[in-house]
């Protein structure tokens, strides 16, 4: 069997895996305990992402032409070239 990562939760009496998944009998598990993240910490995360995307993909980013591709992506579906 290949090693998987399954979300799983404690409910206070047992683990419970989160999404349906057959184990075998026997089977070998390690199972990692994720700290909490309070929500002053989450927000503070969220607002770093927001402020890194903010800057990549700020108002005023440079526009690029058709010319500038080197190598068109055959699967885009955008404008074509």
């Amino acid at each position: 069997m290949e090693t998987r990562t399954l979300r799983a939760h404690f409910d206070g009496d047992r683990i419970l895996i989160d999404e349906p998944y057959e184990l075998e009998l026997d089977t070998e598990l390690l199972i990692t305990v994720l700290p909490k993240v309070s929500d002053e910490e989450r927000e503070d995360w969220v607002r770093l992402s927001l402020e890194s995307l903010a800057r990549a993909y700020s108002d005023d980013e440079p526009e690029y032409s058709q010319d500038s591709i080197k190598e068109a992506n055959p699967e885009y579906v955008g404008e074509s070239c």
